[in-house]
Protein backbone atom coordinates (compact mmCIF):
# COMPACT_ATOMS: atom_id res chain seq x y z
CA UNK A 1 0.00 0.00 0.00
CA UNK A 2 1.32 3.46 -0.88
CA UNK A 3 2.00 6.28 1.72
CA UNK A 4 -0.84 8.46 -0.29
CA UNK A 5 -3.06 5.64 -0.23
CA UNK A 6 -2.58 4.82 3.34
CA UNK A 7 -3.32 8.47 4.17
CA UNK A 8 -6.51 8.66 2.04
CA UNK A 9 -7.53 5.04 4.10
CA UNK A 10 -6.80 6.72 7.31
CA UNK A 11 -8.26 10.00 6.58
CA UNK A 12 -11.89 8.30 5.87
CA UNK A 13 -14.57 8.78 8.60
CA UNK A 14 -12.94 7.41 11.71
CA UNK A 15 -16.14 7.26 14.00
CA UNK A 16 -14.03 8.89 16.46
CA UNK A 17 -14.01 11.94 14.68
CA UNK A 18 -17.11 12.02 12.80
CA UNK A 19 -19.85 10.10 15.07
CA UNK A 20 -21.93 12.07 18.14
CA UNK A 21 -19.75 11.94 20.94
CA UNK A 22 -22.15 10.75 23.25
CA UNK A 23 -22.83 7.89 20.88
CA UNK A 24 -19.35 7.15 20.16
CA UNK A 25 -18.12 6.99 23.62
CA UNK A 26 -20.95 4.35 24.55
CA UNK A 27 -20.25 1.97 21.83
CA UNK A 28 -16.66 2.05 22.45
CA UNK A 29 -17.17 2.07 25.93
CA UNK A 30 -19.66 -0.39 26.22
CA UNK A 31 -17.74 -3.72 25.37
CA UNK A 32 -14.49 -2.01 27.06
CA UNK A 33 -17.18 -2.38 30.09
CA UNK A 34 -18.34 -5.50 29.26
CA UNK A 35 -14.96 -7.23 28.78
CA UNK A 36 -13.47 -5.24 32.32
CA UNK A 37 -16.47 -6.18 34.43
CA UNK A 38 -15.81 -10.09 33.32
CA UNK A 39 -12.44 -9.70 34.13
CA UNK A 40 -13.17 -9.11 37.97
CA UNK A 41 -16.00 -11.55 37.73
CA UNK A 42 -13.31 -13.96 37.35
CA UNK A 43 -11.23 -12.39 40.26
CA UNK A 44 -14.00 -13.11 42.22
CA UNK A 45 -14.49 -16.58 41.02
CA UNK A 46 -10.81 -17.48 41.57
CA UNK A 47 -11.51 -16.45 45.13
CA UNK A 48 -14.98 -18.19 45.95
CA UNK A 49 -13.90 -21.59 44.19
CA UNK A 50 -10.59 -21.10 46.61
CA UNK A 51 -12.33 -19.85 49.54
CA UNK A 52 -14.36 -23.42 49.43
CA UNK A 53 -11.03 -25.68 49.32
CA UNK A 54 -11.58 -28.26 51.72
CA UNK A 55 -9.97 -28.73 55.09
CA UNK A 56 -7.16 -30.99 55.14
CA UNK A 57 -5.41 -32.94 57.78
CA UNK A 58 -5.23 -31.10 61.15
CA UNK A 59 -6.06 -27.51 59.63
CA UNK A 60 -9.37 -26.37 59.38
CA UNK A 61 -10.60 -22.84 57.52
CA UNK A 62 -8.36 -23.95 54.71
CA UNK A 63 -10.06 -22.00 52.57
CA UNK A 64 -9.59 -19.05 54.24
CA UNK A 65 -5.45 -19.79 54.35
CA UNK A 66 -5.97 -19.64 50.61
CA UNK A 67 -7.97 -16.67 50.47
CA UNK A 68 -5.10 -14.89 52.66
CA UNK A 69 -2.78 -16.08 50.14
CA UNK A 70 -4.22 -14.96 47.37
CA UNK A 71 -4.44 -11.54 49.31
CA UNK A 72 -1.18 -11.36 49.51
CA UNK A 73 -0.25 -12.36 46.13
CA UNK A 74 -2.85 -9.72 44.53
CA UNK A 75 -0.19 -6.60 44.71
CA UNK A 76 2.59 -8.30 42.29
CA UNK A 77 -0.09 -9.20 40.11
CA UNK A 78 -1.59 -5.95 40.13
CA UNK A 79 2.50 -4.86 39.50
CA UNK A 80 2.19 -6.60 36.19
CA UNK A 81 -1.27 -5.43 34.84
CA UNK A 82 0.06 -2.16 35.79
CA UNK A 83 2.99 -2.35 33.15
CA UNK A 84 1.14 -4.22 30.70
CA UNK A 85 -1.53 -1.69 31.10
CA UNK A 86 0.60 1.80 31.48
CA UNK A 87 2.73 0.78 28.22
CA UNK A 88 -0.44 -0.15 26.46
CA UNK A 89 -1.75 3.05 27.58
CA UNK A 90 1.03 4.96 26.41
CA UNK A 91 0.98 3.10 23.14
CA UNK A 92 -3.18 3.60 22.83
CA UNK A 93 -2.96 7.18 23.25
CA UNK A 94 -0.06 8.01 20.92
CA UNK A 95 -1.15 5.52 18.02
CA UNK A 96 -4.86 7.49 18.08
CA UNK A 97 -3.01 10.72 18.42
CA UNK A 98 -1.01 9.84 14.99
CA UNK A 99 -4.37 8.40 13.22
CA UNK A 100 -5.75 11.72 13.76
CA UNK A 101 -2.94 13.21 12.57
CA UNK A 102 -3.03 11.13 9.47
CA UNK A 103 0.74 9.87 10.18
CA UNK A 104 0.56 5.98 8.98
CA UNK A 105 4.46 5.43 9.53
CA UNK A 106 4.33 6.48 13.44
CA UNK A 107 1.02 4.35 14.23
CA UNK A 108 2.86 1.61 13.01
CA UNK A 109 6.17 2.54 15.06
CA UNK A 110 4.20 2.92 18.10
CA UNK A 111 2.70 -0.54 18.02
CA UNK A 112 5.79 -2.44 16.93
CA UNK A 113 7.56 -0.51 19.83
CA UNK A 114 4.86 -1.36 22.11
CA UNK A 115 5.20 -5.24 21.89
CA UNK A 116 8.81 -5.18 22.24
CA UNK A 117 8.57 -2.68 25.60
CA UNK A 118 6.05 -5.78 26.60
CA UNK A 119 8.48 -8.79 25.55
CA UNK A 120 11.10 -6.71 27.49
CA UNK A 121 8.79 -6.50 30.78
CA UNK A 122 8.15 -9.98 30.65
CA UNK A 123 11.51 -10.97 30.76
CA UNK A 124 12.30 -8.79 34.41
CA UNK A 125 8.55 -10.71 35.44
CA UNK A 126 10.09 -14.03 34.75
CA UNK A 127 13.18 -13.43 37.03
CA UNK A 128 11.14 -12.47 39.55
CA UNK A 129 9.17 -15.86 39.37
CA UNK A 130 12.13 -17.54 39.32
CA UNK A 131 13.92 -15.64 42.25
CA UNK A 132 12.06 -13.40 43.96
CA UNK A 133 8.49 -15.06 44.33
CA UNK A 134 9.28 -16.49 48.25
CA UNK A 135 11.07 -13.41 49.58
CA UNK A 136 8.59 -11.38 48.64
CA UNK A 137 5.62 -13.70 50.54
CA UNK A 138 7.60 -13.64 53.27
CA UNK A 139 7.77 -9.95 53.93
CA UNK A 140 4.11 -10.16 54.60
CA UNK A 141 3.60 -13.43 56.45
CA UNK A 142 5.09 -16.26 58.81
CA UNK A 143 2.93 -18.50 58.50
CA UNK A 144 4.03 -21.18 56.75
CA UNK A 145 0.81 -23.11 55.27
CA UNK A 146 0.49 -19.04 53.64
CA UNK A 147 3.75 -18.96 52.62
CA UNK A 148 3.45 -22.06 51.09
CA UNK A 149 0.11 -21.63 49.40
CA UNK A 150 1.54 -17.79 48.25
CA UNK A 151 4.63 -19.09 46.98
CA UNK A 152 2.85 -21.56 44.67
CA UNK A 153 0.19 -19.36 43.60
CA UNK A 154 2.27 -16.36 42.25
CA UNK A 155 5.68 -18.51 41.15
CA UNK A 156 2.96 -19.79 38.20
CA UNK A 157 1.47 -16.47 37.45
CA UNK A 158 4.71 -14.47 37.26
CA UNK A 159 6.49 -17.10 35.10
CA UNK A 160 3.37 -17.41 33.04
CA UNK A 161 2.65 -13.33 32.75
CA UNK A 162 3.64 -12.99 28.92
CA UNK A 163 0.07 -13.65 28.74
CA UNK A 164 -1.51 -10.90 30.55
CA UNK A 165 1.44 -8.56 29.50
CA UNK A 166 1.20 -8.93 25.87
CA UNK A 167 -2.68 -9.17 25.78
CA UNK A 168 -2.57 -5.96 27.45
CA UNK A 169 -0.67 -4.22 24.68
CA UNK A 170 -2.74 -6.02 21.82
CA UNK A 171 -5.92 -4.70 23.30
CA UNK A 172 -5.10 -1.39 23.71
CA UNK A 173 -4.33 -1.71 20.27
CA UNK A 174 -7.44 -2.38 19.21
CA UNK A 175 -9.29 -0.02 21.06
CA UNK A 176 -7.01 2.83 20.03
CA UNK A 177 -8.07 2.21 16.23
CA UNK A 178 -12.23 2.24 17.81
CA UNK A 179 -12.51 -1.74 17.19
CA UNK A 180 -13.50 -2.52 21.16
CA UNK A 181 -15.28 -5.27 19.99
CA UNK A 182 -12.96 -7.31 19.26
CA UNK A 183 -10.59 -6.64 22.28
CA UNK A 184 -13.88 -7.43 24.26
CA UNK A 185 -13.93 -10.73 22.45
CA UNK A 186 -10.92 -11.67 23.17
CA UNK A 187 -11.13 -10.72 27.15
CA UNK A 188 -14.72 -12.41 27.45
CA UNK A 189 -12.64 -15.45 26.13
CA UNK A 190 -10.28 -15.92 28.43
CA UNK A 191 -12.74 -15.27 31.32
CA UNK A 192 -14.81 -18.08 30.18
CA UNK A 193 -11.62 -20.22 30.31
CA UNK A 194 -10.51 -19.39 33.40
CA UNK A 195 -13.88 -19.53 34.82
CA UNK A 196 -14.70 -23.11 33.39
CA UNK A 197 -11.03 -24.44 34.23
CA UNK A 198 -11.32 -23.03 38.36
CA UNK A 199 -12.93 -25.86 39.58
CA UNK A 200 -11.76 -28.83 37.17
CA UNK A 201 -7.82 -27.78 38.01
CA UNK A 202 -8.96 -26.95 42.18
CA UNK A 203 -10.76 -29.94 42.86
CA UNK A 204 -9.16 -32.44 40.28
CA UNK A 205 -12.35 -33.23 38.34
CA UNK A 206 -12.23 -34.93 34.94
CA UNK A 207 -9.89 -36.97 35.90
CA UNK A 208 -7.09 -34.50 36.81
CA UNK A 209 -5.48 -34.36 39.71
CA UNK A 210 -6.64 -32.28 42.50
CA UNK A 211 -4.24 -29.18 42.67
CA UNK A 212 -5.82 -26.31 45.46
CA UNK A 213 -4.31 -22.91 44.91
CA UNK A 214 -1.95 -23.96 42.48
CA UNK A 215 -5.35 -25.05 39.88
CA UNK A 216 -6.57 -21.69 40.08
CA UNK A 217 -3.40 -20.10 39.23
CA UNK A 218 -3.24 -22.45 36.36
CA UNK A 219 -6.59 -21.61 35.44
CA UNK A 220 -6.03 -17.69 35.32
CA UNK A 221 -2.71 -18.27 33.45
CA UNK A 222 -4.48 -20.54 30.82
CA UNK A 223 -7.15 -17.55 30.64
CA UNK A 224 -4.62 -14.74 30.10
CA UNK A 225 -3.04 -16.56 26.99
CA UNK A 226 -6.22 -17.19 25.60
CA UNK A 227 -7.13 -13.88 25.66
CA UNK A 228 -3.42 -12.70 24.28
CA UNK A 229 -3.71 -15.38 21.36
CA UNK A 230 -6.88 -13.72 20.03
CA UNK A 231 -6.61 -10.57 20.45
CA UNK A 232 -3.23 -11.09 18.35
CA UNK A 233 -5.49 -12.54 15.66
CA UNK A 234 -8.01 -9.64 15.71
CA UNK A 235 -4.84 -6.78 15.31
CA UNK A 236 -3.30 -8.37 12.72
CA UNK A 237 -6.34 -9.28 10.41
CA UNK A 238 -8.57 -6.71 11.42
CA UNK A 239 -6.49 -3.41 12.42
CA UNK A 240 -5.96 -2.72 8.88
CA UNK A 241 -5.15 1.08 9.82
CA UNK A 242 -1.96 -0.35 11.32
CA UNK A 243 1.02 -1.34 9.44
CA UNK A 244 3.04 -4.58 10.83
CA UNK A 245 6.22 -5.40 10.03
CA UNK A 246 9.46 -6.71 11.58
CA UNK A 247 11.52 -3.04 11.42
CA UNK A 248 8.79 -1.50 13.45
CA UNK A 249 9.43 -3.95 16.47
CA UNK A 250 13.20 -2.14 16.70
CA UNK A 251 13.01 -0.20 19.47
CA UNK A 252 13.58 3.52 18.70
CA UNK A 253 14.23 6.18 21.30
CA UNK A 254 11.95 9.04 20.02
CA UNK A 255 8.38 6.24 20.15
CA UNK A 256 10.00 4.93 23.30
CA UNK A 257 10.14 8.37 25.26
CA UNK A 258 6.69 9.33 23.55
CA UNK A 259 5.19 6.13 24.85
CA UNK A 260 6.65 6.41 28.32
CA UNK A 261 5.91 9.95 28.57
CA UNK A 262 2.66 8.87 28.37
CA UNK A 263 2.68 5.38 29.95
CA UNK A 264 4.99 6.32 32.36
CA UNK A 265 2.87 7.78 34.10
CA UNK A 266 -0.34 5.28 33.76
CA UNK A 267 2.68 2.80 35.06
CA UNK A 268 2.99 4.43 37.93
CA UNK A 269 -1.07 5.09 38.27
CA UNK A 270 -1.45 1.14 38.26
CA UNK A 271 1.59 0.32 40.49
CA UNK A 272 0.08 2.88 43.10
CA UNK A 273 -2.42 0.40 43.55
CA UNK A 274 -0.19 -2.53 44.26
CA UNK A 275 2.18 -0.34 46.28
CA UNK A 276 -1.56 0.96 48.32
CA UNK A 277 -2.66 -2.97 48.55
CA UNK A 278 0.73 -4.21 49.66
CA UNK A 279 0.97 -1.12 52.28
CA UNK A 280 -2.91 -1.99 53.35
CA UNK A 281 -1.93 -5.93 53.91
CA UNK A 282 1.12 -4.61 56.22
CA UNK A 283 -1.08 -2.50 58.20
CA UNK A 284 -4.36 -4.16 58.89
CA UNK A 285 -2.25 -7.18 59.45
CA UNK A 286 -1.08 -5.20 62.62
CA UNK A 287 -4.85 -5.22 63.42
CA UNK A 288 -6.02 -8.57 62.20
CA UNK A 289 -5.69 -11.33 60.20
CA UNK A 290 -9.09 -11.54 59.35
CA UNK A 291 -8.88 -7.53 58.46
CA UNK A 292 -6.26 -8.64 55.68
CA UNK A 293 -8.66 -11.52 54.47
CA UNK A 294 -11.59 -8.96 54.55
CA UNK A 295 -9.78 -6.05 52.50
CA UNK A 296 -8.87 -8.68 49.73
CA UNK A 297 -12.52 -10.14 49.41
CA UNK A 298 -13.87 -6.23 49.31
CA UNK A 299 -11.29 -5.30 46.82
CA UNK A 300 -12.12 -7.71 44.34
CA UNK A 301 -16.22 -7.11 44.85
CA UNK A 302 -15.44 -3.58 44.64
CA UNK A 303 -13.37 -4.18 41.34
CA UNK A 304 -16.40 -4.65 39.43
CA UNK A 305 -17.49 -0.73 39.95
CA UNK A 306 -14.24 0.10 39.66
CA UNK A 307 -13.67 -2.04 36.58
CA UNK A 308 -16.41 -0.57 34.76
CA UNK A 309 -15.18 3.19 35.25
CA UNK A 310 -11.67 1.84 34.04
CA UNK A 311 -13.46 0.71 30.81
CA UNK A 312 -14.93 3.59 30.16
CA UNK A 313 -11.88 5.76 31.04
CA UNK A 314 -10.08 3.62 28.42
CA UNK A 315 -12.81 5.10 26.07
CA UNK A 316 -12.66 9.01 27.11
CA UNK A 317 -8.65 8.33 26.54
CA UNK A 318 -8.56 7.28 22.43
CA UNK A 319 -11.93 9.79 21.67
CA UNK A 320 -10.20 12.77 23.42
CA UNK A 321 -6.56 12.10 21.86
CA UNK A 322 -7.86 11.38 18.87
CA UNK A 323 -9.66 14.78 18.22
CA UNK A 324 -6.91 16.95 20.32
CA UNK A 325 -4.83 15.12 17.61
CA UNK A 326 -7.15 16.88 14.48
CA UNK A 327 -7.65 20.06 16.68
CA UNK A 328 -11.18 19.85 17.33
CA UNK A 329 -12.06 22.02 20.32
CA UNK A 330 -15.53 21.18 20.14
CA UNK A 331 -15.57 17.57 20.47
CA UNK A 332 -12.79 17.36 23.02
CA UNK A 333 -14.34 19.18 25.37
CA UNK A 334 -17.55 16.66 24.31
CA UNK A 335 -15.19 13.56 25.43
CA UNK A 336 -14.29 14.92 28.63
CA UNK A 337 -17.92 16.01 29.75
CA UNK A 338 -19.90 12.84 28.61
CA UNK A 339 -16.85 10.74 29.88
CA UNK A 340 -17.30 12.50 33.45
CA UNK A 341 -20.72 11.82 33.16
CA UNK A 342 -20.79 8.51 32.07
CA UNK A 343 -18.10 7.27 34.80
CA UNK A 344 -20.02 9.18 37.35
CA UNK A 345 -23.13 7.29 36.67
CA UNK A 346 -21.31 3.80 36.94
CA UNK A 347 -20.56 4.79 40.39
CA UNK A 348 -23.79 6.19 41.70
CA UNK A 349 -25.45 2.77 40.27
CA UNK A 350 -22.01 0.81 42.50
CA UNK A 351 -22.66 2.84 45.57
CA UNK A 352 -26.53 2.19 45.54
CA UNK A 353 -25.53 -1.31 44.60
CA UNK A 354 -22.94 -2.23 47.81
CA UNK A 355 -25.04 -0.67 50.37
CA UNK A 356 -28.04 -2.18 49.56
CA UNK A 357 -26.59 -5.84 48.98
CA UNK A 358 -23.21 -5.83 50.68
CA UNK A 359 -24.26 -8.75 53.17
CA UNK A 360 -25.94 -10.96 50.56
CA UNK A 361 -22.20 -10.51 48.05
CA UNK A 362 -19.95 -11.02 51.09
CA UNK A 363 -21.94 -14.16 52.05
CA UNK A 364 -20.79 -15.94 48.66
CA UNK A 365 -17.56 -16.68 49.83
CA UNK A 366 -18.22 -18.80 53.14
CA UNK A 367 -15.68 -17.04 55.33
CA UNK A 368 -16.05 -16.90 59.45
CA UNK A 369 -18.41 -14.73 60.86
CA UNK A 370 -15.85 -11.83 62.17
CA UNK A 371 -14.21 -11.73 58.52
CA UNK A 372 -17.84 -11.21 57.02
CA UNK A 373 -19.25 -8.58 59.33
CA UNK A 374 -15.59 -7.06 58.80
CA UNK A 375 -15.97 -7.13 55.05
CA UNK A 376 -19.66 -5.90 54.81
CA UNK A 377 -18.47 -2.76 57.60
CA UNK A 378 -15.75 -2.02 54.54
CA UNK A 379 -18.41 -1.99 51.85
CA UNK A 380 -20.97 0.42 53.47
CA UNK A 381 -17.88 2.98 54.17
CA UNK A 382 -15.35 2.92 51.60
CA UNK A 383 -19.00 2.98 49.22
CA UNK A 384 -18.97 6.87 50.66
CA UNK A 385 -15.94 7.54 48.24
CA UNK A 386 -17.14 5.98 44.71
CA UNK A 387 -18.57 9.45 43.34
CA UNK A 388 -15.12 11.25 44.36
CA UNK A 389 -13.06 8.16 43.03
CA UNK A 390 -15.36 8.03 39.70
CA UNK A 391 -14.91 11.67 39.42
CA UNK A 392 -10.79 11.24 40.11
CA UNK A 393 -10.89 8.18 37.08
CA UNK A 394 -12.18 9.39 34.57
CA UNK A 395 -10.34 12.95 34.66
CA UNK A 396 -6.91 10.85 34.49
CA UNK A 397 -8.34 9.43 31.33
CA UNK A 398 -8.48 12.91 29.93
CA UNK A 399 -5.24 13.69 31.50
CA UNK A 400 -3.82 10.66 29.68
CA UNK A 401 -5.33 11.79 26.23
CA UNK A 402 -4.26 15.64 26.69
CA UNK A 403 -0.44 13.96 27.40
CA UNK A 404 -0.57 15.61 31.20
CA UNK A 405 0.41 12.52 32.30
CA UNK A 406 2.21 14.02 35.20
CA UNK A 407 -1.35 15.80 36.64
CA UNK A 408 -2.36 11.99 36.33
CA UNK A 409 0.22 11.14 38.08
CA UNK A 410 -0.32 13.51 41.21
CA UNK A 411 -4.34 12.32 41.43
CA UNK A 412 -3.20 8.53 41.57
CA UNK A 413 -0.36 9.35 44.31
CA UNK A 414 -3.03 11.58 46.69
CA UNK A 415 -5.66 9.12 46.07
CA UNK A 416 -3.41 5.75 46.51
CA UNK A 417 -0.36 6.44 48.45
CA UNK A 418 0.00 9.94 50.12
CA UNK A 419 -3.54 10.55 51.92
CA UNK A 420 -4.62 6.83 51.76
CA UNK A 421 -1.44 4.95 53.88
CA UNK A 422 -1.09 7.41 56.74
CA UNK A 423 -4.42 7.57 57.38
CA UNK A 424 -5.20 3.68 57.69
CA UNK A 425 -1.99 3.62 59.44
CA UNK A 426 -2.64 6.23 62.00
CA UNK A 427 -6.57 4.62 62.42
CA UNK A 428 -5.16 1.50 63.10
CA UNK A 429 -3.26 2.55 66.25
CA UNK A 430 -6.69 3.67 67.79
CA UNK A 431 -8.74 1.51 69.98
CA UNK A 432 -11.66 0.98 67.97
CA UNK A 433 -9.44 0.37 64.84
CA UNK A 434 -11.73 -2.01 63.38
CA UNK A 435 -14.18 0.49 62.45
CA UNK A 436 -11.66 3.88 61.71
CA UNK A 437 -9.66 1.96 59.23
CA UNK A 438 -12.08 1.32 56.41
CA UNK A 439 -12.71 5.86 56.19
CA UNK A 440 -9.17 6.16 55.52
CA UNK A 441 -10.45 5.13 51.53
CA UNK A 442 -13.43 8.07 51.19
CA UNK A 443 -11.01 10.38 52.85
CA UNK A 444 -8.23 9.87 50.27
CA UNK A 445 -10.88 9.54 47.39
CA UNK A 446 -12.20 13.43 48.36
CA UNK A 447 -8.82 15.31 48.76
CA UNK A 448 -7.31 13.55 45.31
CA UNK A 449 -10.89 14.75 43.69
CA UNK A 450 -10.74 18.37 44.92
CA UNK A 451 -7.20 18.39 43.40
CA UNK A 452 -8.32 16.63 40.45
CA UNK A 453 -10.92 19.33 39.50
CA UNK A 454 -7.73 22.32 40.27
CA UNK A 455 -5.80 20.18 37.69
CA UNK A 456 -8.01 20.15 35.42
CA UNK A 457 -9.02 23.90 35.28
CA UNK A 458 -5.53 24.54 34.44
CA UNK A 459 -5.47 22.18 32.17
CA UNK A 460 -8.35 24.03 30.38
CA UNK A 461 -7.03 27.28 30.84
CA UNK A 462 -3.35 26.11 29.29
CA UNK A 463 -4.45 23.15 25.96
CA UNK A 464 -7.96 23.24 25.30
CA UNK A 465 -9.03 27.15 25.20
CA UNK A 466 -6.27 28.06 23.34
CA UNK A 467 -7.17 25.00 20.20
CA UNK A 468 -8.96 26.94 17.86
CA UNK A 469 -12.77 25.87 16.79
CA UNK A 470 -12.35 23.67 13.57
CA UNK A 471 -14.37 24.74 11.17
CA UNK A 472 -17.04 22.23 9.63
Amino acid sequence: MSKEAATNKMGSANRMGTGAVSKVMLTMGIPIILSMVLQACYNIVDSMFVARIPDSGNVTNMGEYAVNALTLAFPVQMLIVAFGIGTGVGVNALLAKSLGQRNEEKVAKAAGNGISLALIIYAVFLLFGLFGVKAYIGSQTKDALILAMGNSYLTICSVASFGIILFSIYEKLLQSTGKTVYSTIAQISGAVVNIVLDPIMIFGYFGLPEMGIRGAAYATVSGQVVSMLIAMYFHYTKNKEVISGRKYLKLEKGIVKEICMIGLPAIIMQALMSFMTYGVNLIFGTVSQAAVTAYGIFYKIQQFIFFAGFGLRDAITPIVSFNYGMGDKKRVKEGIFYGILYVEVIMLVGLVGLEAFAGSLIGLFAMSRETEGLCVLASRIIAAGFLFAGGNIAIQGVFQALECGLDSLIVSLLRLCVIVLPLAWLFSRLENADFMIWWAFPIAELVAFAAAIWLMLRANKRIIKPMKERKS
